[in-house]
């Protein structure tokens, strides 16, 4: 499940998807992920060619969401990550995981912490 809250313009938008795997399966190639179908067959799979499961998934949409827009406060970053998992818990999961991620750098911003990316 994927929900995306915010706004468009002045009007609220608060969208639940519910995806299958197979649609993680295609969120994660087109984030330039592989999957086992582009891999040979008879290669053996290394950790890195193991198809996306919906964790894998939703890290590379909050590391891509970070990377575009370069620099978020933690506030914001935290609303986008709750919209992308629908969930507090799973979107301060992506948060913590993100401030320990080599590619971020976290700097004091006055009373918040500005996130941004650094690879």
């Amino acid at each position: 499940m994927l929900r995306i809250r915010g706004t468009v313009g002045a009007m609220p938008v608060d969208l639940t998807v519910e995806l299958d795997d197979s649609d993680w399966a295609k969120l994660g190639a087109a984030l330039g992920a592989h999957t086992q179908r582009e891999q040979p067959q008879a290669a053996e799979l290394t950790p890195a060619a193991k198809p996306l499961n919906q964790d894998d998934a939703l890290w590379q949409v909050a590391q891509d969401l970070l990377r575009k827009a370069g620099q978020l406060n933690g506030p914001d970053l935290l609303d986008q990550l709750e919209g992308l998992t629908g969930s507090a818990a799973a979107g301060k999961r992506l948060l913590v995981r993100l401030r320990h991620s080599a590619g971020v750098k976290v700097a004091s911003g006055g009373d918040t912490p500005l996130y941004s990316w650094i690879e």
